[in-house]
């Protein structure tokens, strides 16, 4: 196939010109899907960050579309990962929770397997973080995975049936492996899914999801190379980093051996910068995957693909390390796609994008039907830049109560979020509902719940949230 595209290529060059890129387009493009870990949608270069050097998962950005709305259906590592793979909500795959969901995931019927199954060869690369078992998924020709959470030095891999220590920085084996899977000779076109574990911090996972230890560092170790990377800069905080859980009823409960939100609870800055250093890290590996795909002639018959599972509090409402919530520093994930002969250069959309998207994107680029139990849409319609009619103008955001992180207990909810508002409707706590109205209240600052003047808007968000888990199979979880 490479053969192929190159020689046709150089033809309708000569004959003037060169091929516009409809023209150029495979009928089977190949896909390279790079899912970060915990990244902010704040966190990359081409999101406007004001000194992270991420120059490779920029240039995709500048030579595609840029997402400027993405929601994680579920801002959980498990679950939202899950509903990448499947493009469904938590409540029909059944992923709920960080739990060792290892016998379940293996029956996931999840996008990388649809193109396996339809002639694609595919390869896994990374963490898969829904259970901790290793071993290879199906719909995969190739595998190398950590087991769980793993660990970023010298890792433990599963590779393709084999146990073994691989030495060196987790990031770094991985990049390597994915470009060297793309360096391959084929006949067929191929996906790669590069899933990293960074920027997650090193911990000790047990089967439950609970957490045996934290290391030092808080567990964000960037590697030898680039420890010195941003010494003396100054992380940039959003203005709600100040607020401490001011009017949320649910943050502001006591809980025993934890002191109440303040500045003693947020982001330390040396955390910032670490996870800031490990993003460098992948962004320098990813450059690897990009020079392969350079090398080998498929850079523009490749769909490109970044984004990550969801955010990372930054201190905002005074929270560190409880992610989960459905805040917008957790519930937004960057998203940059790079197709010539699909996306322009340099194009951008505000539209609503969900993470139960990407399956039916890459389905759809891939000419291939859509399943109908699948509830995310294709985003290629948003590639000429407006926004379709009828387009979805509310998200719906859920998460199942774990018992994790003790600040977090008995948080599950079922949240919608608009243009302009925000409801957040606990499923176990009476009472503490939120209310926002995003427009005046970017920062979600004033909880409206209880003022007069929001209840008609109130009223319509519930209904809103009604009919958004209705459409998609669910239930409320418990009665306004």
């Amino acid at each position: 196939m490479r053969t192929f595209v190159l020689t046709l290529t150089a033809l309708l060059a000569a004959c003037g010109g060169g091929a516009p890129p409809e023209a150029a387009a495979p009928e089977k493009p190949n896909f390279v899907v790079v899912l970060l870990d915990d990244v902010r949608f704040d966190d990359l270069g081409f999101m406007g960050h004001p000194f992270v050097q991420t120059p490779h998962f920029d240039r995709v950005a500048n030579e595609g579309m840029v997402f400027q709305n993405v929601f994680a259906a579920t801002p959980l590592c498990s679950p939202n990962r899950a509903s990448i793979l499947t493009g469904q909500y938590a409540h029909t795959h059944g992923i709920t929770d960080n739990v060792d969901r290892s016998e379940q995931s293996h029956r996931l019927v999840t996008f990388p397997k649809m193109l396996h199954d339809a002639g694609y060869n595919t390869a896994f690369v990374g963490k898969w973080h829904m259970g901790i078992d290793p071993t290879a998924r199906p719909g995969f020709d190739e595998w190398l995975s950590i087991k769980g959470q793993g660990r970023y030095f010298d890792p433990e891999v599963n590779d393709n049936g084999e146990s073994k220590v691989i030495e060196g920085y987790a990031t770094d084996v991985f990049s390597d492996r994915a470009a060297e899977f793309v360096r391959k000779e084929r006949d067929k076109p191929f996906l790669l899914y590069l899933s990293h574990k960074a920027v997650h911090p090193n911990i000790f996972q047990n089967a439950d999801g609970s957490i045996e230890s934290i290391p030092k560092n808080h567990g964000f170790d960037p590697p030898k190379r680039l420890e010195g990377l941003y010494v003396g800069m100054k992380p940039s905080r959003r203005p709600n980093a100040e607020t401490f859980g001011k009017d949320k009823k649910a943050l502001m409960r006591k809980v025993p051996g934890l002191p109440d939100l303040g500045p003693q609870t947020q982001t330390p800055d040396e955390v910032i910068l670490n996870r800031l250093r490990m993003l460098t890290a992948a962004d320098e590996g990813f450059a690897k995957v990009l020079r392969a795909l350079e090398d080998t002639g498929e850079l523009d018959n490749t769909v490109i693909v970044i984004t990550s599972d969801h955010g990372y509090f930054y201190g905002e409402h005074g929270l560190f390390k409880e992610r989960r919530l459905a805040y917008e520093e957790i519930l937004r994930m960057p998203l940059a796609i790079r197709y010539p002969a699909k996306f322009k250069a340099g194009s951008k959309t505000d539209a609503f994008v969900l993470s139960t998207d990407l399956a039916p994107t890459v389905l759809d680029l891939a000419g291939m039907q859509v399943p109908a139990g699948m509830h995310g849409v294709s985003v290629a319609p948003l590639a000429g830049g407006k926004t379709p009619a009828g387009w979805r103008e509310a998200a719906l955001i859920e998460y199942y109560s774990d018992t994790v992180w003790p600040r977090l207990v008995k948080m599950g909810y079922q949240a919608v979020r608009t243009q302009d508002w925000k409801l957040i409707h606990y499923s176990d706590l009476e009472g503490m509902d939120e209310l926002y109205d995003l427009s005046a209240d970017p920062y979600e600052q004033k909880n409206l719940i209880d003022a007069p003047e929001a209840q008609p808007k109130l009223a319509e968000l519930q209904q809103k949230l009604v009919e958004l888990l209705e459409e998609t199979g669910g239930a409320l979880a418990r009665p306004f």
